[in-house]
């Protein structure tokens, strides 16, 4: 097997995070920004505007604490933690879980990439 460079890890590593950035950061602008169709489908799931804009505060908040190194373990578990809120809110409405569950699972893949310390906690591992 072989070692991958430094200066790769570190492209992998920021390329991860700004993908899960991306996401995020859309999502809470939708909420912040949001237009007629997007608040009919947060009053389907019982929202009203104001729930709505500070759920796109919270996320815009745990994608910053994911991106910032230093806070993105505790970042990754709010994220994740967000996400489990989402396929809970997405199975009580009845409305397809893919698109949550592919995030999720996405998050933690980038976690155990991101930080060594959490795969080597969760997954028991040398590396």
């Amino acid at each position: 097997m072989t070692k991958i460079s430094e200066k790769t890890n570190r492209i992998i590593y920021w390329i991860l995070t700004a993908l899960i950035a991306f996401v995020f950061i859309g999502s809470a602008i939708g909420k912040l920004t949001a237009n007629e169709e997007a608040l009919k489908m947060a009053t389907n799931f019982g929202l009203d505007a104001k729930t709505f804009s500070i759920i796109g505060v919270i996320e815009l908040i745990c994608v910053l604490l994911f991106i910032i190194p230093r806070t993105g373990v505790i970042g990754t578990l709010l994220l994740a933690a967000y996400m489990g809120g989402a396929i809970a809110t997405h199975l009580e409405h009845g409305e397809s879980v893919i698109a949550p569950c592919v995030i999720q699972a996405f998050i933690f893949m980038a976690a155990l990439y991101r930080f060594p310390e959490l795969r080597k906690t969760l997954l028991n591992s040398k590396s």
